[in-house]
């Protein structure tokens, strides 16, 4: 706010006074002591409370949709926060990749999926010892491995850790990264075109049956969602 406009929290609970028939001062009240309290309470007036509590509810409803006063507005976060699991910060809790998040009313397409992994937790020390390059914690997900294109690096159903603070290819890697609604997750090498005049991406998978093919990085329906990290690969006993 600027100027001499009223603190929104005053601002609250005078409207919330109007509307409840009271003094429009009454938050400025002082709390009583102990023993002046359990006096109180003893004579209270519950009928006070059955006609003011619709009231209020309807009140902070109202404060909080922002229909007469300035709040703060804000986007529901695409992912779920990884966040320290233990008291110590010994352990923390990698989530699962969200694949509606900034989607729009689409979700992401993961073609044969086996089910998904939601979540690990690990201990810290492991994902310094397993992980030594990432951009930040809180940027870590999980993507379970789907579709039989990346075998024998990875089987449908693995877990990989993916780094969702790399959009852009700076060097050859392997990428999870969509076109359009459709979902993958290949080597992507950076290669000139025919011309020399521009770089493009050469997508490549690890399964023979599935042969490379070349993308423009300015493709409107091509965007990188995330650098894969690691891979554990299952093998069946």
């Amino acid at each position: 706010m600027t100027g001499d406009s009223e603190p929104f929290g005053e601002a609250a609970a005078r409207k919330i006074a109007q509307d409840l028939d009271l003094d429009e001062n009454w938050f400025n009240y002082t709390l009583p002591t102990p023993k002046e309290a359990a006096n109180t309470s003893r004579q209270a007036d519950h009928s006070t409370t059955e006609r003011c509590l619709p009231k209020f509810l309807d009140t902070i409803s109202d404060i909080s949709t922002g229909t007469d006063h300035q709040v703060a507005e804000f986007e529901s976060p695409s992912y779920l926060r990884n966040d320290d699991s233990s008291e110590d910060g010994s352990s923390i809790v990698i989530n699962q990749y969200d694949v509606g998040g900034g989607m729009g009313n689409s979700r992401l397409l993961l073609s044969e999926q086996p089910g998904v992994i939601r979540k690990w937790e690990v201990d810290r020390k492991w994902v310094d010892a397993n992980v030594p390059n990432y951009t930040s914690i809180a940027n870590l997900s999980i993507v379970t491995g789907f579709g039989p294109s990346m075998r024998p690096m990875f089987n449908p159903g693995d877990p990989l850790l993916v780094d969702r603070g790399v959009r852009s290819v700076t060097h050859d890697g392997i990428y999870f990264f969509r076109i359009g609604d459709e979902g993958y997750i290949k080597i992507i090498q950076r290669v000139p075109s025919f011309d020399g005049s521009q770089m493009i991406f050469r997508v490549i998978s690890k399964n023979t049956d599935y042969p490379p093919f070349d993308i423009s990085p300015k493709a409107a329906d091509f965007e990188i969602l995330a650098l894969v990290l690691t891979v554990w690969k299952s093998d069946h006993c």
